[in-house]
Protein backbone atom coordinates (compact mmCIF):
# COMPACT_ATOMS: atom_id res chain seq x y z
CA UNK A 1 0.00 0.00 0.00
CA UNK A 2 2.87 2.06 0.85
CA UNK A 3 4.28 1.45 -2.83
CA UNK A 4 1.16 2.34 -4.16
CA UNK A 5 0.55 5.65 -2.04
CA UNK A 6 4.53 7.11 -3.74
CA UNK A 7 3.47 5.87 -7.30
CA UNK A 8 0.21 7.65 -6.91
CA UNK A 9 1.74 10.64 -5.55
CA UNK A 10 4.09 11.02 -8.01
CA UNK A 11 2.48 9.97 -11.50
CA UNK A 12 -1.42 9.63 -10.45
CA UNK A 13 -3.02 12.57 -8.89
CA UNK A 14 -3.64 15.68 -11.23
CA UNK A 15 -1.93 19.02 -10.06
CA UNK A 16 -5.81 20.76 -9.68
CA UNK A 17 -8.67 18.82 -9.44
CA UNK A 18 -10.19 19.86 -12.94
CA UNK A 19 -13.02 21.35 -12.28
CA UNK A 20 -16.49 21.38 -15.16
CA UNK A 21 -17.90 24.00 -16.63
CA UNK A 22 -20.85 24.11 -18.29
CA UNK A 23 -22.24 26.57 -21.08
CA UNK A 24 -25.64 27.27 -22.88
CA UNK A 25 -27.97 29.01 -25.19
CA UNK A 26 -31.54 30.24 -24.51
CA UNK A 27 -33.92 29.59 -27.52
CA UNK A 28 -37.22 30.50 -26.58
CA UNK A 29 -38.12 28.36 -23.70
CA UNK A 30 -35.53 25.96 -24.11
CA UNK A 31 -32.39 25.20 -23.04
CA UNK A 32 -29.01 23.83 -24.26
CA UNK A 33 -26.59 23.06 -21.56
CA UNK A 34 -23.24 20.94 -22.31
CA UNK A 35 -21.07 20.14 -19.47
CA UNK A 36 -17.35 19.34 -20.30
CA UNK A 37 -15.09 17.55 -17.67
CA UNK A 38 -11.47 18.43 -18.56
CA UNK A 39 -9.06 15.47 -18.33
CA UNK A 40 -6.95 15.19 -15.15
CA UNK A 41 -3.74 16.72 -15.88
CA UNK A 42 -0.34 16.43 -14.80
CA UNK A 43 2.10 19.08 -15.29
CA UNK A 44 3.99 19.70 -11.54
CA UNK A 45 7.71 19.10 -11.32
CA UNK A 46 9.18 16.89 -9.72
CA UNK A 47 9.96 18.28 -6.58
CA UNK A 48 6.68 19.69 -5.85
CA UNK A 49 4.58 16.61 -6.22
CA UNK A 50 6.05 15.18 -2.91
CA UNK A 51 3.56 17.36 -0.44
CA UNK A 52 1.86 16.04 2.44
CA UNK A 53 -1.38 17.05 1.10
CA UNK A 54 -0.58 15.01 -1.92
CA UNK A 55 0.20 12.33 0.57
CA UNK A 56 -2.70 12.49 2.56
CA UNK A 57 -4.90 12.40 -0.92
CA UNK A 58 -2.80 9.41 -2.56
CA UNK A 59 -3.45 7.48 0.51
CA UNK A 60 -7.45 8.40 0.66
CA UNK A 61 -7.22 6.68 -3.13
CA UNK A 62 -5.65 3.55 -1.91
CA UNK A 63 -7.47 2.80 0.90
CA UNK A 64 -10.90 3.51 -1.05
CA UNK A 65 -10.04 1.47 -3.63
CA UNK A 66 -9.01 -0.97 -1.85
CA UNK A 67 -11.54 -1.27 1.18
CA UNK A 68 -14.53 0.39 -0.68
CA UNK A 69 -13.58 -0.30 -4.13
CA UNK A 70 -14.30 3.18 -5.21
CA UNK A 71 -11.76 6.11 -5.07
CA UNK A 72 -14.54 8.76 -6.88
CA UNK A 73 -11.30 10.76 -7.08
CA UNK A 74 -10.30 12.17 -11.05
CA UNK A 75 -6.66 10.48 -11.46
CA UNK A 76 -4.49 10.93 -14.63
CA UNK A 77 -3.97 7.95 -17.02
CA UNK A 78 -1.11 6.78 -15.44
CA UNK A 79 -3.14 6.94 -11.92
CA UNK A 80 -5.90 4.60 -12.88
CA UNK A 81 -3.98 2.15 -13.79
CA UNK A 82 -2.36 2.30 -10.83
CA UNK A 83 -5.26 2.42 -8.76
CA UNK A 84 -6.57 -0.87 -10.71
CA UNK A 85 -3.16 -2.57 -10.06
CA UNK A 86 -3.59 -1.84 -6.61
CA UNK A 87 -7.14 -3.68 -6.43
CA UNK A 88 -5.84 -6.69 -7.77
CA UNK A 89 -2.96 -7.04 -5.80
CA UNK A 90 -2.85 -5.20 -2.48
CA UNK A 91 -6.29 -7.86 -1.23
CA UNK A 92 -4.23 -10.74 -2.56
CA UNK A 93 -1.51 -9.92 -0.76
CA UNK A 94 -3.29 -8.93 2.13
CA UNK A 95 -4.68 -12.72 2.17
CA UNK A 96 -1.48 -14.34 1.54
CA UNK A 97 -0.58 -12.38 4.66
CA UNK A 98 -2.97 -13.60 6.70
CA UNK A 99 -2.25 -17.67 5.37
CA UNK A 100 1.45 -16.92 6.31
CA UNK A 101 0.65 -15.80 10.09
CA UNK A 102 -2.25 -18.43 10.30
CA UNK A 103 0.89 -20.95 9.43
CA UNK A 104 3.36 -19.35 11.68
CA UNK A 105 0.10 -19.93 14.54
CA UNK A 106 -0.52 -23.22 13.41
CA UNK A 107 2.88 -24.50 14.18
Amino acid sequence: MALTVALLMGFGLPAQDPAPTTTGTVQGEKVDLTTKNPDPVLNTAMTDRASWDRAEKATRVAVNSVVFRSSGQNLTTPGTYIEMASRLFEPTLLALGILAIRGRIKR
